[in-house]
């Protein structure tokens, strides 16, 4: 891959990463919102780098003294002199083939599967992969939650926004169960499994490669289209005994309206929104 290719594909992939930390927040659909600062310096970094080496092999190609294109007659040149010293070797009885071998030339192209580097660079200029959903939810285990064993009073709030995460371990931790009959609201996307569904978030550690999910079942309203956002209130759905282990994470559903996805959808947070 010549020096300008290279010089190119630098800065094509410091124009993606700046167009999707700087010009949208797209980047959230791969890593968390802490890794912003690192993603802009990286792009910037690689489009200096990249008009760095593009510049160098501009100048190297106006002294002629790059591999630049134009260059090509000089290396067939140079390639002639060498047959023709090995011809002479040959004729005096050397070991031309092998000289040739080992003069230490590599003519050799670079693999054309170099080339697909280009393509995520591309990708985040052109069309950036969606966020992950309720595809991948659905063949990962939920998020084992930590063990928790005071929890604070629940406000009178009703309905009580809550988190999934929260209302997770309330229903198979608390022992004082607070949560029972007690309307609770939240907010997630739509995880079909079966004839049922979850209200799901996902969560990452550190970017979409290790999501995790925390979901909650939904009784009482039909399932809607795979991945849209939506706001439910209901109450806890009885099944085992709640604040242990045999305790169903699922929800009696009441209402349930859509919602727009939140820019950053990898977070379990309390939804800030009117009760459906």
């Amino acid at each position: 891959m010549k020096r300008p290719v290279q010089a190119l594909l630098l800065v094509l992939s410091g124009l993606g990463l700046l167009h999707v930390t700087v010009l949208s927040d797209v980047y959230l659909r791969y890593v968390k919102e802490g890794m912003h600062p690192l993603l802009v310096a990286s792009g910037l970094v690689l489009l200096l780098l990249g008009s760095a080496e593009g510049w160098s092999a501009y100048r190297s190609w106006a002294l002629g003294t790059s591999d630049s294109p134009g260059d090509h007659g000089n290396h067939d040149d140079h390639d002639s002199e060498d047959t023709a010293g090995d011809d002479d070797r040959d004729a005096g009885g050397g070991h031309g083939a092998g000289s040739r071998h080992g003069h230490g030339h590599d003519h050799s192209r670079p693999p054309r599967a170099a080339w697909l580097l280009f393509l995520p660079a591309l990708s985040l200029l052109l069309y950036a992969p969606p966020a992950l959903g309720a595809y991948t939810a659905a063949r990962e285990a939920p998020k084992p939650l930590g063990v928790q064993k005071e929890f604070d009073p629940l406000p009178a709030t009703s309905p009580l926004p809550i988190t999934l995460g929260d209302f997770t371990r309330r229903v198979r931790q608390d022992e004082e169960r607070a949560v029972e009959g007690r309307t609770v609201l939240m907010a997630g996307f739509v995880t079909p499994d079966g004839d049922g569904w979850y209200l799901t978030r996902l969560i990452l550690n550190c970017c979409a490669a290790d999501a995790q999910s925390v979901r909650v079942r939904m009784y009482g309203v039909p399932a809607p289209k795979a991945d849209t956002w939506v706001a439910v209130t209901g109450t806890w759905h009885h099944a085992g005994t709640l604040g242990t282990d045999s305790a169903e994470v699922a929800l009696d559903a009441r209402t349930m309206r859509e919602i727009a996805k939140p820019s950053n959808g990898y977070t379990d947070a309390v939804p800030l929104l009117p009760a459906p």
